[in-house]
């Protein structure tokens, strides 16, 4: 039963660092190679002695990695100051993680789309879907 409290924890610290983290950012870090972030994730430790801090940045994964160079050299000053805001016997160490999920999905869609469309130009019949389906079984209608 312990172990289960603690996940729960854990994920309840991670939440409040993340909302926490985001305002921190967005007002107190001024480095060049931090733009305007997007937290996606807090990954806190049972122990609490460790957060990965996941996040996206438009810009491409140059920029992404830029940004978690500028993130991770405020760590310990980002960290210091939750330490004022949240009540932890001890503030995880944080690390910033360039999460480039978003636009590998957005590749990845695009890429789709591209096959679908190439594939429809080489076979220009239509599709048997697109023929009425009169008696709801989902054949076409013969």
């Amino acid at each position: 039963m312990t172990a289960r409290r603690d996940y729960q924890r854990s994920d309840r610290v991670g939440d409040q660092m993340q909302r926490e983290l985001a305002e921190l950012i967005r007002l107190e870090v001024k480095d060049p190679r931090v733009g305007m972030v997007t937290l996606s994730g807090v990954e806190v430790t049972r122990d609490l002695a460790h957060a990965k801090v996941f996040f996206t940045q438009l810009g491409g994964e140059e920029k992404g990695l830029e940004a978690e160079k500028g993130l991770n050299h405020a760590a310990g000053y980002l960290r210091r100051v939750l330490g004022t805001r949240l009540r932890l016997r001890s503030v995880p160490s944080l690390r910033f993680i360039y999460d480039d999920t978003p636009e590998r999905g957005a590749r990845i869609s695009a890429l789709i789309d591209s096959a679908i469309a190439e594939d429809e130009a080489r076979h220009p019949e239509h599709d048997a879907s697109d023929e009425p389906d009169a008696d709801g079984d989902g054949r076409p209608v013969s």
